[in-house]
């Protein structure tokens, strides 16, 4: 075997939230691959200054994924600009850490409207012409919370639950027209979020490596090699997964 099957040359791969943290890990990985990527953000200098990171492999249009009635616009763009979609990565979202009885119908509204609604209808759009072409893969991003309790998140838990279970649904649909759709679930890992997040609550970071059998949070690579198999021929054969990448975090006493 020569590894081709791992390989996405030529594809055109969109990245919401491509900028930063994971979802640059993401670019990185399938830039890697071989796909030529674009990559979208609320951020314009953010995104610039990925893209130079990146050495011309990546192009971006600054995009913001809660203007719902944008986003057909959005894909109509990318498909003339850079050909037809091959691959979506649904990367972008927001967070809120705040505890249940303090989090206003408005905050919760607003998390949701981000991975869930935006999310939903990103994955329509590119969908619509994936299932007319009979080709495409997808990946969502969902989260540990997706997968058991963590406290203080409530929003943002009930929004990446939808979203795992949004992904095993899609995938009934989809997966007969040819376009597979996949979910990772990252645990923790090394960005300048969580690092902020980490100095102010050293306690936290103990307790998940306490119970990460690795001992270790992760790279955003590490994410990035995860959807770029998901997305490749190498995964022919898997739809409808929610695949934890985690270090054993889910599985972790």
């Amino acid at each position: 075997m020569d590894g081709s099957a791992f390989r996405l040359d030529g594809q055109v791969a969109l990245v919401t939230g491509g900028g930063t943290g994971l979802g640059f890990g993401i670019c990185q990985a399938l830039v890697d691959a071989g796909a030529r990527v674009v990559m979208t953000g609320r951020r314009e200098e953010v995104l610039h200054d990925a893209c130079v990171e990146l050495k011309g492999s990546a192009q971006y249009l600054r995009h913001d994924l809660d203007d719902l009635p944008s986003i057909p616009v959005l894909v109509e763009e990318i498909e003339d600009r850079f050909g037809p979609l091959d691959i979506l990565v649904n990367n972008a979202g927001n967070h809120l850490k705040k505890s249940a009885v303090e989090t206003t119908d408005d905050e919760f509204a607003v998390v949701l409207q981000t991975h869930l609604f935006g999310v939903f209808a990103m994955t329509r759009e590119c969908a619509r012409r994936m299932i007319e072409r009979r080709r495409g893969a997808i990946v969502m991003i969902a989260s540990m919370t997706s997968l058991f309790g963590i406290p203080s998140v409530s929003a943002y838990g009930a929004a990446k639950s939808a979203v795992a279970g949004l992904t095993r649904l899609l995938a009934t649909e989809f997966s007969p027209h040819g376009v597979r759709i996949n979910a990772v679930a990252p645990g923790w890992f090394d960005t300048a979020l969580n690092r902020q997040a980490f100095a102010g609550d050293p306690g936290r970071l103990e307790k998940i490596l306490s119970r990460t059998p690795l001992g270790r949070v992760g790279e955003p690579l590490d994410v990035g090699y995860a959807a770029a198999y998901l997305c490749s021929p190498a995964a022919k054969f898997v739809t409808g997964v929610v695949l934890p990448v985690d270090g054993g975090a889910s599985i972790g006493f």
